[in-house]
């Protein structure tokens, strides 16, 4: 995405005037506007009347109307026409005072000049790496003795690697399945897919030229295949190998005893990063008679692909994200298929949520300088800070079912969406709708899929609670019998368990999760005190809702570790401690931030809170609050040794 034609002969057919015109057809016009600016060094393009609005569910293009639609264009095909006949010469970065201009042009506001370095960082138009630490004036032989395990090969495990591998430091990745991707190896059930755009849900030094704008599975797998082997960190990683346990010792290392194909085993670091996830360790309800179906019965994570569902009665316990997803391909096969809900999402809608991304678009993103870095721009800003504001409580605010005025609107919005895709059939808009706050559980991404599934004569969605599974099916509290060949539980992960099931014992001696119990805590999500050098991606209230992308927090999540590690091997010291009292005020900010907002309402229940109702997942604040946070590590945060 976005290599553009800078420095090398244009393909004439792919350039010709007709070509040119198909494709700017299909331009994001604010991506456009800015790549123009670019390519002609107007300034005046983002100067005039002609501005975007930045809102998640509006126009596609800005609010542009189609006249300047029209005009921006057909300046767009002269400017091409021109590049083109000059050879596609290298274009220069415009100077940093214009391109800030340009982001408050594409997000349609004027921004905090706090924001200026974060998202200048994202938008890498000069092609820096802002994400990767410097140990260039560090001794190589330091660094390479200084060594890390790393737990995990999925989205962090992999970009742990390669920092780990640009920056010299010696690690061993150890990975439980038989090949890298994580969640994208493991979950492999019909429907499959991101539900972040994929121009943001990709590492920001590796654009892909993605052929969905929602990509599936076997996209994001190969994706993540195709990365680990480019960057050369294959050979660190141990597959079919599993941490069992890992006790740091007085000088410093930690012991960590695995388990693979060849038996146990002992590995010494002197520091591990956990890049385990948070959903990966999948979750079966607590119903009466879990267990006693007759036919094949699995969870979505652990999906039995030899069972063909054809003409087969299917039964689905659960409407969360992986159920919402297969559910529409596994009817189009199946004689019937019974859905179990017990809470109805919130779904965004998103048109292209299934759509391949067009040739058109594809040449856009690949040849016009700029413009794909643009696009991805937008796509960051959009499904990021852009939604924020509208799940924020009030607190005057009092209805039950929405924690504001913004949010009451989103819910209106989303509400007539639901609306729009069920139609006339009262009985089952009524179980679509949800009736807490929008955002207050995990909000779903969809173009209508599953309800024009949910709508089909061999659906049926069930909101009867569960009494209990018995060989046959499930047994309603009413009473009712559902019959069924084949038994899915799409009822989630254990998220709560963090790092579960190692064990890691601290330099006191206890187990981490002991420490824990049901209310895992981290300074910055990364760290815990007592534990020093064991540091997380995706730790506690590190989940996103409504903003970002989860790469983008590794991305900060990992330049922040590696900081730790360069001021470890610069001040030739063993270990690094997280101060306790640093780490209580921390989350009392976090504890505080949750409350105010929508998936911290008293009357919301979600996966998101411990059995106390403490938010243990979720980060409340915005994108440029977690990115300032990680830069860099203080050493005032920290006791050494």
């Amino acid at each position: 995405m976005g290599k553009a034609a800078a420095g090398r002969a244009p393909n004439h057919e792919s350039w010709a005037d007709d070509a040119l015109t198909a494709a700017l057809a299909e331009a994001h016009i604010p991506s456009l506007v800015n790549a123009l600016v670019h390519l002609t060094g107007d300034a005046a393009l983002i100067r005039g009347d002609i501005r975007p609005t930045s809102t998640m569910f509006g126009d596609p293009q800005g609010g542009i109307g189609a006249a300047d639609q029209a005009a921006i264009r057909q300046r767009a095909l002269a400017a091409l026409r021109e590049y083109r006949d000059a050879g596609c010469p290298p274009l220069p970065p415009p100077a940093p005072e214009l391109v800030k201009e340009m982001v408050d042009f594409i997000v349609g506001a004027q921004l905090d000049d706090g924001y200026g370095e974060f998202l200048m960082s994202e938008l890498k138009v000069f092609d820096e790496d802002p994400y990767r630490v410097s140990f260039g004036h560090l001794p190589s032989e330091a660094r390479a003795k200084f060594h890390v395990v790393v737990v995990g090969a999925g989205m962090s495990g992999i970009l742990t690697a390669i920092r780990l591998s640009q920056a010299g430091i010696g690690y061993t990745v150890i990975e439980k399945n038989a090949d890298v991707g994580g969640t994208w190896f493991e979950n492999r059930y019909p429907g499959c897919r991101v539900d972040s755009p994929n121009h943001t849900y990709s590492y920001s030094f590796a654009p892909n030229d993605w052929p969905q704008h929602f990509s599936p599975q076997n996209v994001l797998l190969d994706y993540f295949d195709r990365i680990a082997t480019e960057f050369g960190i294959r050979a660190n990683i141990r597959l079919r190998t599993e941490v069992i346990e890992a006790r740091y010792a007085a000088d410093g290392a930690w012991q960590v005893r695995v388990r693979g194909p060849h038996g146990e085993e002992t590995v010494t670091a002197n520091a591990i990063v956990s890049a385990v996830g948070q959903l990966n360790r999948p979750k079966l309800p607590n119903i009466e008679g879990v267990g006693s179906f007759a036919g094949p019965a699995f969870h979505t994570a652990q999906w039995q692909a030899e069972h063909d569902l054809t003409n087969k009665r299917v039964a689905v316990i659960g409407t969360g994200a992986s159920a919402f997803q297969t559910v529409p391909e596994i009817a189009q096969a199946a004689e019937r298929v019974t859905v179990f809900q017990r809470t109805p999402p919130w779904v965004a809608p998103r048109a292209e949520y299934h759509d391949a991304i067009t040739s058109g678009k594809h040449w856009l993103l690949n040849n016009v300088p700029f413009y794909g870095k643009w696009f991805r721009f937008w796509m960051f800003w959009t499904t990021g800070e852009g939604l924020l504001g509208m799940v924020k409580r009030d607190p005057a605010w009092n209805e039950e079912r929405s924690v504001s005025a913004a949010n009451d609107q989103l819910r209106a919005m989303l509400t007539a969406n639901v609306e729009q895709m069920v139609g006339d059939d009262a009985e089952l808009l009524a179980k679509c709708v949800p009736q807490y706050p929008p955002a207050g559980k995990r909000m779903l991404v969809d173009n209508g899929h599953w309800f024009r599934a949910l709508k089909r004569d061999n659906v049926e969605l069930v909101t009867d609670p569960i009494a209990r599974i018995n060989r046959s099916g499930v047994e309603t509290r009413s009473g009712r019998q559902v019959d069924a060949d084949v038994l899915i539980y799409g009822t989630g992960f254990y998220a709560s368990r963090l790092l579960f099931p190692m064990q890691l014992y601290g330099k006191d001696g206890v187990e981490l999760r002991e420490r824990w119990g049901v209310d895992p805590r981290a300074y910055l999500g990364v760290v815990m005190p007592g534990y020093p050098n064991l540091f997380c991606c995706y730790g506690p209230n590190t989940n996103i809702v409504v903003n970002g992308s989860i790469i983008f927090f590794s991305e900060c999540e990992v330049r922040y570790i590696m900081g730790c590690l360069k001021l470890l091997i610069e001040r030739g010291l063993a270990a690094m401690d997280c101060r306790a009292e640093v780490h209580d005020t921390y989350n009392e900010k976090i504890d505080a931030g949750n409350q105010n907002m929508a998936w911290g309402s008293p009357n919301v229940h979600s996966w998101y809170k411990n059995e106390h109702g403490r938010v243990t997942q979720n980060w409340p604040f915005t994108l440029l609050e977690f990115w300032n946070q990680t830069k860099s590590p203080d050493p005032e945060d920290y006791t050494f040794a």
